[in-house]
């Protein structure tokens, strides 16, 4: 006697969205069913990894996190290059971090200068990341979005409290928008809404429900995103049927788990290790959940979460 499996019924569709220009442009979104899923239904764009750039020299990184990138870190343009040439990145993700009020304060002028600078020298999808300071990123993201008006950039994070202005430049200066909440779905739908009436388009738009990483709550960052996309699969809720990007690398990496050496601590084991792993499990639990981009830094951690997400989806 033939066993049949089960199967759930979807009634919806996660919208797909073009990310960047040219032949290299990236698109994520499409799926018919929960997360790998494929018994069930259709994945037909695997999700992507985005590698991290700073637009100023970490000071406070782990030493496994900034050896594979020594010589660059003061250089974006080299940084991101040495992303695409040697590990072989997709999209990538210049975090802001030097326009950071409570930091070195860059203006806007002279942080736009910059992201044009990279956006000029890559042909990869470049996502751009403020520092969620509502009156600094609406000044500086919207320079941002003018200066490289046509290269369809991801404006981030757009928040309820600057969405209306940061949302209006991206909308005149066509540019995707990274819709940023704290990790609620009913606050997440509603800013969808609110940037469905502002104008912003269907297809140039995805959620930021903002996570963190392995012991630091991830537990109700993945429930909330699974829930997120039941939602949008199940109960034909069009509002949250947007593709999910995830900044994974900061809340990973910021952790003492992955900064402590193991002279101070050595039953915490081999520090370099210890946090590579941290990343790539992080990054696996938010895949697990429904991310469709994931922001990395490590790249033997990326390679680790390639390499599952090409054995999850082969057929």
């Amino acid at each position: 006697m033939a066993v049949e499996i089960p199967k759930a019924l979807y009634s919806g569709k996660i919208r797909q969205t073009r990310l960047g220009t040219g032949p290299k442009s990236v698109t994520i979104g499409g799926e018919t069913s929960y997360p790998f899923h494929l018994f069930e239904g259709e994945m037909p764009n695997p999700p992507k990894i985005a590698m991290e750039v700073w637009d100023t020299p970490p000071v406070d990184w782990a030493e496994a996190a900034l050896e594979p990138f020594k010589g660059v870190t003061d250089d974006p343009v080299a940084w991101a290059k040495k992303c695409i040439s040697d590990y072989g990145a997709e999209i990538v993700c210049l975090q802001l971090v030097s326009t950071d009020p409570n930091g070195l304060n860059r203006g806007a002028d002279e942080a736009a200068a910059v992201v044009k600078k990279v956006a000029d020298a890559i042909d990869v999808p470049l996502i751009v990341w403020g520092t969620a300071n509502h009156d600094k990123d609406t000044e500086v993201l919207r320079k941002v979005a003018e200066v490289c008006q046509g290269k369809n950039l991801i404006i981030a994070p757009v928040e309820e409290g600057d969405h209306k202005k940061i949302g209006a430049s991206a909308i005149g200066y066509r540019h995707t928008v990274a819709a940023s909440t704290p990790i609620d779905i009913n606050l997440c739908k509603q800013l969808n809404i609110l940037l469905g009436n502002l104008g912003v388009p269907d297809d140039l738009l995805v959620m930021d429900p903002t996570v963190s990483g392995i012991g630091y709550g991830i537990e109700y960052c993945y429930s909330v995103m699974e829930r997120i996309r039941m939602a949008g699969l199940t109960q034909q809720d069009e509002k949250l049927q947007f593709p999910i990007i995830c900044n994974i690398s900061k809340e990973t990496w910021k952790t003492k788990e992955a900064k402590i050496a193991e002279a101070e601590d050595p039953k915490m084991g081999d520090a370099r290790r210890r946090g590579i792993l941290l990343e790539a499990m992080s990054a696996m639990c938010l895949l697990v959940a429904g991310a469709n981009v994931l922001v990395m830094r490590h790249p033997e951690a990326i390679k680790l979460v390639r390499e599952m997400i090409a054995e999850l989806t082969a057929k």
